[in-house]
């Protein structure tokens, strides 16, 4: 009896961590430039079973220490799965990345490290929602990044409608979309068939637990306004820097001291202006040098000055500069300060070479996050969505993903 009783809590404890949420893990402040792609530009990995998917980031200490990397498979909610690992990996993770080089001839040293998977140690087995975790030499985790893999085996069709609530006509999107089923067999739809919605890749505003409001033959059709709208907010500013030592339309001036210095303009308020179409790519970035060829480690690292007026609407509350260069990581690094001399609201913050998306966004008090406090919010901006269709058949062990459909709100329509 005594040693049962010694083994309770553990049950308890193990339990309770198999059943943890796996949120994204930013890394500390000497890894930058986490790069995540698939086959496409996206910096968050969309793939078909055996497609690529390729990891990059540097480490600003230069260190060349050896980092692992581990491979979690999760269920639609991302608790990990039921799954053991045989199941879902072909061959073993854990691995060291091998590829990885110093930077050549920059001002800020670097190691850059790659990784691709499958590899000659590791192919995944089953689609569904994955996270990728980088450890240290301690087993430390440094960072994390979800990714997802699909099946092709049902059809979605997706359109973007303006909402039909008046008090939100001209400052939400509604996804409406069908799945066509023809071909693949579902008995109870509304409990087999789970979908996610996700706006530019952007997981914390991700919808859930939409249930198809009828069904038309095969096609399960969610037709809903209030549930699958999101606010469309306004498009990412952004800045370039492939140029080192020439200012741009956003760049005010260039200064060098340790490192090169870029001053961006002084952004303004924009929930009180008209909506004006800007292209930009929904907060992602794109690292480029035209100081070098190969841009992985010949890129240089520059000091990025932001700069935002005060106003009186923000009062006492917290404001970030974040895009998917710091995947949108509300911590103390990329949160401004408040400069007596400008007036302004001000963060530096170290950037490789490139073209990149960026907003301010908001943290009140209570801790809400405001992405539209500064920016505005309307119908028109221009966001990505992206549709994923999970399934799980009575007595399965995980839920797997069968097809995934994607939609764009410049073809916006009443």
């Amino acid at each position: 009896m005594r040693f049962l009783i010694k083994q309770i809590p553990f049950l308890f404890v193990y339990i309770s961590v198999l059943g943890q949420v796996q949120e994204e893990v930013n890394p500390p402040p000497h890894i930058k430039t986490v790069v995540f792609k698939g086959p496409t530009e996206d910096q968050f990995p969309v793939i078909r079973l055996g497609e690529r998917i390729a990891l990059e980031f540097d480490d600003l200490s230069a260190s060349e220490q050896d980092y692992y990397y581990k491979i979690i498979h999760c269920d639609y909610d991302w608790t990990p799965s039921q799954l053991l690992k045989s199941q879902y990996l072909q061959g073993n993770d854990n691995q060291r990345i091998i590829d990885h080089q110093n930077s050549y001839n920059t001002l800020q040293p670097y190691s850059n490290y790659r990784l691709a998977i499958p590899n000659n140690e590791v192919r995944l087995r089953a689609s569904g929602n994955y996270v990728l975790e980088i450890y240290n030499m301690y087993n430390e985790i440094q960072f994390s990044r979800r990714f997802v893999v699909y099946q092709d085996l049902v059809k979605v069709g997706a359109t973007v409608k303006r909402s039909r609530d008046f008090n939100y006509v001209n400052t939400k999107q509604v996804i409406q979309f069908t799945i066509n089923t023809s071909g693949f067999q579902v008995v109870n739809p509304k409990k087999e068939i789970k979908v996610g919605i996700i706006k530019n890749h952007y997981w914390p505003t991700a919808i859930y637990n939409i249930k198809p409001q009828f069904t038309i033959g095969n096609e399960l059709v969610y037709r809903y306004d209030q549930e699958t709208a999101f606010f469309g907010g306004n498009e990412f500013l952004n800045f370039d820097t492939k140029d080192l030592r020439a200012p741009s339309f956003a760049i005010s001036r260039v200064e060098f001291k340790d490192l090169y210095h870029h001053y961006l303009f002084t952004n303004d308020y924009r929930y009180d202006q008209e909506y004006t179409f800007f292209p930009d790519i929904n907060g992602d970035f794109v690292v480029r040098t035209l100081q070098g060829d190969d841009v992985a480690r010949e890129a240089e690292y520059s000091e990025v000055h932001f700069s935002l007026p005060y106003n009186e609407l923000l009062g006492l509350n917290d404001v970030y500069v974040v895009g998917r260069f710091n995947n949108f990581d509300f911590s103390e690094e990329n949160r401004m300060s408040f400069n007596e001399e400008s007036g302004n609201m001000e963060l530096t913050y170290p950037i490789k070479q490139g073209f990149y998306n960026y907003k301010y966004v908001v943290k009140k008090e209570d801790g809400e996050l405001d992405f539209n406090l500064v920016s505005g919010n309307f119908h028109f901006t221009e966001n990505n969505y992206l549709i994923l269709v999970y399934y799980r058949d009575f007595g399965e062990l995980y839920d797997s993903i069968i097809g995934i459909g994607s939609t764009n709100s410049r073809d916006i329509s009443n």
